[in-house]
């Protein structure tokens, strides 16, 4: 595996021209999935390196699409890329078949992980790291704020920050905070690429293929994640799962007077049993997660 890494990152790099890059990436065909089977036998049992290799290279278009979900960070979106592809060659080597899902599917686990750490490497002026609600919330920040169609407005509306603070469980502080330390960070999809500047940004991301992997896999990932989240509600007793359930699962959460009223007890005691059911059903995730070989930070 050593040996074809080498080989792709030599021959292939953003580094080299973000242009040239992208255009060269996509000349790579798609793997039918029997195809893809094999060749993940041969790396498994052989230790194929060619295998691996055309494993690796027909899925950069599917890093690059993941990375470009990332470029409002101000980061070099040629790093961004080569971490999501170290992403994508970690779940090539890890990758089995047998499993059921396809390797666009598992190793969007792994892209996103990589990237994800790398970005909170980097963000050095905003001190994440202690709690996993802060991380949720850097990730899920800009989202949410397009969702409000609030982007471009720099500073964020009282209601829309309760709405987030809401959503992302933490306090609207933290979301004044945030928004204050990653304004003006968002790139324009307008960039022109390329040293003729004939190529833009959005020029990459609309996606005028519709039977791509990358739609395949977003659909494979969600059944995989909603299978996860399924299993993990199986760890909690019914009382959990129900209050659970109304509280962050459904469109329109019932409040904590609705709920100490159905089981006659405080507000209170239903807000302990909903934070302790949700930490069950992260560590349940994690651990079914870990069991599946998924990265922990998925």
């Amino acid at each position: 595996m050593a040996n074809a890494n080498a080989k792709s990152s030599v021959a292939l790099s953003p580094e080299q021209g973000m242009s040239r890059y992208l255009s060269e990436i996509r000349k790579f065909p798609m793997l039918e999935k029997n195809e893809e089977f094999m060749l993940a036998r041969r790396w498994h049992e052989h230790e194929d390196t060619e295998a691996a290799e055309k494993m690796v290279t027909s899925h950069l278009r599917l890093v690059a699409k993941i990375a470009m979900g990332y470029r409002g960070y101000g980061l070099p979106m040629a790093e961004v890329i080569s971490e999501g592809n170290v992403g994508l060659m970690q779940a090539v080597k890890k990758f089995d078949p047998d499993k059921g899902f396809r390797l666009a599917t598992y190793a969007m686990w792994w892209i996103r992980a990589a990237i994800q750490e790398y970005i909170l490497r980097s963000w050095s002026l905003v001190k994440l790291g202690t709690t996993a609600a802060q991380k949720k919330l850097f990730f899920n920040l800009r989202r949410l704020k397009g969702e409000m169609q609030a982007l471009e407005e720099g500073d964020l509306k009282p209601e829309q920050a309760r709405l987030i603070a809401e959503k992302l469980n933490v306090t609207e502080t933290e979301v004044y905070s945030m928004n204050g330390r990653m304004s003006g960070s968002d790139a324009s999809l307008n960039v022109p690429m390329g040293t003729d500047g004939d190529m833009e940004w959005q020029d990459w991301l609309a996606d005028d293929e519709p039977g791509t992997a990358e739609t395949f896999a977003n659909s494979q990932e969600l059944d995989a994640r909603m299978t996860l989240l399924t299993q993990a509600m199986e760890d909690l007793s019914e009382r959990e799962r129900h209050i659970l359930t109304e509280r962050r699962l459904v469109d329109e959460p019932k409040t904590l007077e609705e709920l100490s009223e159905q089981y006659n007890v405080s507000r209170e005691r239903i807000r302990q049993i909903e934070v302790r059911a949700f930490e069950k059903l992260q560590k349940a995730m994690k651990r079914m997660a870990k069991e599946q070989g998924l990265p922990m930070g998925a």
